[in-house]
């Protein structure tokens, strides 16, 4: 039997409530409430009014003997309690109503991203504070443009991931360390690193991810490559070191790992954490908050309505990147039914996932890793089953689906940008795993692409190339993921289906392969060679390179701009000033013609018929498309519009696109 606690520091309540029984499961044993404070000044946010800040520790226990848990991993060696139970504790920050039962009696649960919260910044469009996240949410512009806080949602982050980075306002659960019988567990296995990508580059160290069991060089092996395909190349242990057991160096000091190349650690590693705990604790975090008015001690739940109702009437989980693979890895292990038999989540929202999960309910697991064909392509992340619908998979024989059909699964709507077509094999949440044929999902799942968006497509992203050689796409699918949040309440609130799934089909001929795709000519642009493809990873430690068939990833076809023809069209791909990509590439010397990471490109329409002819471009300019900006305002309101009806597009979001249509600057 899972349990997990909350304890508050009202004496007073606990006195009041410590007569009524405790549930019979998943109950909270702790829950420090460390502090409730006014958030953002006590800004009023619509009918719902205004919120508070509430945060703690919560403290809880899993029963390794339960067959509920028998998926996690390595549970069964982890240390117990005078129970006989693992025990774990997480930090929680919740935004609530600050008036009871002002609120719209939803959990808005979102998971965070290697410690960081997402949300405010990726669908209310408040400026970062740094890392794509708003950590400390305290402010009125914390808050962007309201838009999960009108909506009432009581909002929930909390940590899951023992693998995140430690740091001010992360949230962080401390999970146990496996052992055999007491004896440190030691295996041999590999990390990797690519500087001056996803982090910085010019680095003198490299951290390991787990500790060295040996300080031996001897025991260990250090390699490089400058593609993945290529043959590593041994670098001596007499031109590396170790500083200590969590960090090697190369020699002589202050030599750096260079930019783009790929380095592999083989060594002895020790202590193993129990990753796959996070899933249980959001589990039964949920499933405290939203039915358990009170915990074992009697101390309220934090958000309850009264000491009797809790007043949660439904459950909703949104996860980006990261975070949504977590939520698709979590409906796979069937977390969506908590011990007493109960739906946790009602409807989730996994973003920019792809076909993926996370390596985290593995020994020696990575939960940081994220695969593209350059960067952690030989480490578990896409494995079967890829989608809703029960298929077979052609390579190993297996059946099966995300869904238990169990009739505890979530309603849930998937979105991903171009960029997971082209590097997280996106085509296989609706194809079969041959890419031979659409698939029809059952009724409880929809998939959407929107078009023309690149992985990190958010608030504020500049056209600047980053580490990539073309200008990144800057175009924002945010509004589109406010208009799906909506369609996915209602359908879990009054049963009104979302729209069709708005996806490109191998039946309609806009998904194909990548050698069918008819980009025109971009001038100035590097273009790709490949598309991104997964096959069966026996072995992550010593894997063999291009080994075994690979799973189908197919993308979108394009129109005569090299825009995508398929998936939610959003206003500056229905009426574009340029061409807008999921693709990008590495320039020369650094990692040269890989696809670069999850960046998409962005290649401007010429401002005239003259600069287009002299530039050799064969895409119309912005002056033949749009003779006057009044020409150009009224084809983006009418696309608008269209979206509006199609319930792809809120009506607050129209009208922003139509005032900045009439103050775009690339238009006279």
């Amino acid at each position: 039997m899972t349990r997990l606690t909350v304890a508050f520091a009202a004496a007073s309540a606990a006195a009041v409530l410590a007569s009524l029984a405790p549930s019979a499961a998943a109950r909270v044993i702790e829950f420090r409430v460390d502090a409730i404070e006014p958030f953002a000044d006590g800004t009023t946010f619509g009918e719902h009014g205004s919120y508070v800040r509430i945060s703690g520790i919560a403290r809880g226990v899993l029963d390794p003997d339960d067959p509920q848990n028998a998926v996690i991993v390595n549970l069964d060696k982890a240390p117990r309690n005078g129970d006989g139970l693992v025990e774990y504790d997480m930090d929680v920050f919740i935004l609530h109503p600050s008036e009871p039962g002002a609120g719209n009696g939803k959990i808005l649960y979102d998971v965070t991203n290697r410690g960081r919260k997402f949300l405010l910044h990726w669908l209310n469009d408040a400026p970062s504070t740094g890392g794509a996240a708003i950590n400390d949410p305290r402010t009125a512009e914390d808050a962007g443009n309201g838009f999960v806080l009108r909506e009432g949602y009581t909002i929930v982050w909390s940590g899951w991931d023992p693998g995140a980075p430690s740091g001010p306002d992360l949230m962080a659960i401390r999970a146990p360390v496996a052992t055999d019988d007491g004896a440190p567990i030691v295996q041999r296995i590999r990390d990797e690193w690519v500087f001056g990508t996803r982090g910085p580059g010019d680095q003198a160290s490299a951290d390991l991810s787990y500790e060295a069991a040996s300080l031996d060089p001897a025991q260990a092996r250090l390699t490089v490559r400058a593609h993945r395909g290529d043959e590593p190349t041994e670098i001596p242990a007499d031109q590396w070191e170790y500083v200590d057991a969590r960090t090697i160096r190369l020699l002589p000091e202050g030599t750096n790992f260079e930019n783009g190349r790929i380095y592999d650690f083989h060594y002895p590693a020790r202590d193993p954490v129990v990753l796959g705990i996070g899933y249980a604790a959001m589990r039964d975090l949920i499933s405290f908050l939203r039915y358990e008015p009170q915990d074992d001690a009697g101390n309220v739940n934090p958000i309850a309505l009264s000491s009797s109702a809790t007043g949660i009437e439904a459950s909703l989980a949104i996860g980006i990147s990261q975070s949504g693979r977590a939520l698709r890895h979590f409906l796979e292990l069937g977390m969506n039914r908590d011990e007493a038999d109960r739906k946790v989540f009602d409807g989730v929202l996994p973003h920019i996932s792809g076909a993926g999960k996370v390596f985290a309910n593995h020994p020696f697991g990575h939960s940081f890793r994220t695969a593209t064909r350059h960067q952690d392509y030989d480490f578990p992340e896409n494995w079967f089953p890829f989608t809703y619908a029960e298929l077979e998979d052609p390579i190993t024989g297996a059946r099966g689906s995300l869904f238990h059909g169990d009739g505890f699964d979530p309603l849930v709507i998937e979105t991903n940008t171009a960029t997971e077509y082209w590097q997280k094999s996106a085509s296989l949440l609706h194809t079969d795993p041959a890419g031979e044929g659409d698939v029809e999902l059952p009724d409880g799942a929809r998939v959407y692409l929107i078009a023309g968006t690149q992985h990190g497509g958010r608030v504020g992203l500049s056209d600047a190339p980053g580490p990539c050689v073309n200008p990144r796409n800057p175009h924002n699918p945010a509004p589109a993921l406010r208009a799906l949040l909506v369609a996915l309440d209602q359908w879990v609130s009054d049963g009104t289906p979302p729209p069709p799934s708005q996806v490109p089909t191998i039946g309609a001929g806009t998904l194909v392969p990548f050698d069918a795709v008819k980009l025109p000519g971009l001038p100035g642009a590097e273009m790709p060679r490949y598309v991104t493809a997964y096959g069966v990873l026996d072995d992550w430690v010593d894997p063999t390179i291009d080994a075994g068939p690979t799973y189908a990833s197919l993308v979108s076809q394009v129109d005569e701009d090299g825009n995508e023809v398929a998936g939610v069209r959003l206003p500056p791909i229905a009426v574009p000033l340029g061409t807008y990509t999921g693709w990008n590439l590495y320039p020369a010397g650094f990692a040269e013609g890989e696809l670069c990471d999850r960046d998409g490109s962005f290649i401007a329409f010429a401002a005239t018929e003259a600069e287009r002819e002299a530039a050799g471009d064969p895409r119309p300019s912005l002056e033949a498309r749009y003779p006057t900006r009044e020409d150009y305002v009224a084809k983006v309101s009418a696309a608008a519009s269209a979206l509006v009806q199609q319930r792809l597009l809120l009506p607050e979001d129209a009208a922003r696109y139509v005032d900045a249509a009439t103050r775009e600057p690339a238009l006279p």
